[in-house]
């Protein structure tokens, strides 16, 4: 069922909401002279429907529930006057889309660059992103994620507070200005992936509940109320969020979304919401003829979700693997407080480099339970890695970015784990030269109840780690500005050399078969606990062959490696003086048994000559 407003072109169209309960629903258009109320009627399944004729886009209307209340329309797709304002009505036919021979990149190539729009550039809008494309392009960058865009309180926020779904927001630039972004990602030949929030709505503006029941007290999630995905009246509930899919892809053409939080989705019927939603997501694609691809955030490490249904999984095409930031943090950075207590050993680096999941089953201190299930037979493609994302950094008292945490030559040992590891890799806006402004939560609330309720929230977050000191107030517009990437950066010393040796990376990954492949049988890692020192392998087929060199350790070492017969070419080290580094101790070219010196806290990479 289509709901929201469907304009149909010839000043047509189609008015359409759910509310089971309501006795009368009356249509409210807002006009120069006077406003025109139109009666609604209701079918069967609780939809209220009315079509209005001599409407052009642009017109704004909201809904009179039970001759009583107003309310804008939950489906929304354009809230040009923000979370108070009426509803407008957008024609989804009228962009001229260039993308017309856009074929989509597969996930198993994407290098991903994650963004947030309002502090990405000093303007905060989707033209301004535009402006810094080929600067992406130029980095190796062929997929961003936006993180959330939907309509939200105010004109500052994270995203995930959203409380219209299906609306883009007005300070970015609105649906106009999203649809320029990706029209213009997609001739540059980048992807563009959505962050979007099934698990809650925020809760300044979120009247769904006034409609019908979106919302559950059966279960509890950090917001509140869980949303309604498996009791009665679920079947709309569904339907509401399905079509908010439908919307991406088909009114924004975008590439894939990133599903926030899905271990908060609350589902115990026999057929999982996430499962209905890839299933109806692949037959859009099918219609479309193109991919229209879901990935998602889970704290479950369960494999199921990204386990085909020939399986007995969802089928969920990727998700994102919290275990290797983890244990390659704890281990050049310290970190042992909170969930990084779980980690700090090599070899458990070497674990999420083999297998993706590290806690796999087995105890988990911080959890103090057993956690996970193996996820060693999962293609790696399906696992998307970083070592910085918004909530990595943004959820730190601080917001403190690796740049401050670690040093130059950690950062770039680090970006070289990374990038070069055997899953889909992604950057984390400004990690590529080292941003150093911290990445801050910030919000712009109205109600000071909720602003009040807000900060204490955050301190409840943060008591796991036991920081010291106050988290800068969420609500004041400095700490949403002290968050903006200083671009200027990119081009000053360090930034600048490290800038360079992501893209070199990034090349390599793109443009060495061995470094592409993802098949898990040519793929081998292992290392020495006390050295600190991680070997990995990467082949594909018989034709290309590249081995990674990690020293995980403050001081240089000596190793003996033994290879397959023939030369290796040295491709790039870390510790290079081309890269600010100490000066490599590693030879130019090496043979099958080698004793090799590798500098503290380095990389480096050999390729078998004639691959």
């Amino acid at each position: 069922m289509k709901i929201g407003a469907i304009y149909s072109g010839k000043n047509t169209c189609e008015f359409t909401v759910w509310a089971p309960f309501l006795e009368k629903l009356s249509l409210k258009l807002l006009t120069d002279r006077a406003a025109i109320y139109i009666p609604m009627k209701q079918d069967n399944c609780g939809y209220w429907k009315a079509t209005g004729e001599d409407i052009k886009p642009g017109s704004r209307y909201l809904f009179m529930l039970n001759d009583r209340i107003e309310r804008f329309d939950p489906a929304s797709f354009c809230q040009p006057l923000g979370i108070d304002g009426p509803s407008e009505i957008v024609d989804h036919t009228a962009f001229e889309w260039e993308d017309n021979i856009w074929a989509g990149i597969p996930l198993s190539q994407m290098v991903i660059y994650e963004i947030h729009a309002g502090t990405f550039t000093p303007e905060g809008t989707f033209d301004a992103i535009i402006k810094r494309l080929d600067e992406l392009c130029d980095l190796g960058i062929n997929a961003i994620e936006l993180m959330p865009v939907s309509q939200f309180p105010g004109k500052r926020n994270w995203g995930y507070d959203g409380v219209f779904p299906f609306a883009v927001q007005n300070s970015y630039g609105g649906p106009l200005g999203f649809k320029r972004l990706v029209n213009e990602c997609h001739k540059k030949g980048i992807a563009v992936i959505l962050d979007v929030v099934y698990n809650h709505l925020g809760p300044e503006g979120n009247y769904l509940s006034d409609f019908g029941p979106y919302f559950t007290e059966r279960y509890k999630t950090p917001w509140g109320a869980a949303v309604n995905f498996d009791g009665e009246y679920s079947d709309e509930v569904r339907n509401f969020f399905i079509q908010n899919a439908f919307n991406w892809f088909e009114n924004y053409h975008v590439d894939a979304l990133r599903l926030d939080a899905i271990h908060a989705i609350y589902d115990f019927s026999a057929t999982p919401f996430l499962k209905l939603l890839k299933e109806k997501t692949m037959e859009l694609g099918h219609e479309l003829g193109r991919s229209c691809c879901l990935i998602a955030e889970s704290d479950l490490n369960d494999p199921r979700i990204i386990r085909g249904t020939e399986l007995y999984g969802y089928g969920i095409d990727a998700a994102w693997c919290d275990d290797f930031h983890h244990s390659v943090v704890a281990a050049l950075a310290g970190d042992r407080v909170g969930y990084y207590a779980d980690f700090g050993d090599i070899a458990l680096i070497i674990k999420s480099l083999r297998e993706g999941y590290v806690y796999s089953g087995q105890y988990s201190n911080y959890r103090k339970r057993s956690f996970g299930a193996s996820s060693k037979h999962i293609p790696k493609d399906r696992f998307i890695v970083f070592i910085q994302n918004h909530d990595q950094v943004g959820n730190r008292m601080l917001g403190e970015r690796l740049a401050v945490r670690l040093t130059f030559e950690a950062l770039k040992l680090a970006a070289g784990l990374t990038i070069l590891s055997p899953y889909i890799p992604m950057i984390f806006m400004g990690e590529e030269y080292g941003e150093d402004s911290p990445f801050l939560y910030f919000v712009d609330h109205s109600d000071m109840g909720l602003i009040e309720a807000t900060k204490a929230g955050r301190m409840e977050e943060f008591k796991d780690f036991k920081w010291a000191g106050q988290p800068p107030d969420p609500q004041s517009i400095s700490t949403f500005m002290q968050s903006k990437l200083k671009w200027e950066k990119r081009e000053q010393g360090q930034h600048n050399i490290l800038l360079g040796f992501y893209k070199v990376l990034i090349k390599m990954r793109r443009s060495i078969p061995a470094l592409l492949d993802y098949k898990n049988d040519d793929f081998e890692v292992s290392g020495f606990e006390q050295e600190k020192i991680i070997l990995m392998s990467r082949r594909s087929g018989t034709n290309s062959h590249a081995i990674a060199i990690y020293n995980l350790n403050a001081s240089e070492k000596t190793l003996n490696i033994t290879l397959s017969e023939g030369k290796w070419v040295k491709s790039i080290d870390s510790a290079d003086s081309a890269w600010m580094g100490a000066g490599s101790k590693l030879p130019d070219r090496i043979t099958q048994n080698t004793e090799i010196k590798i500098n503290g806290l380095s990389m480096a990479v050999y390729i078998k000559e004639g691959d």
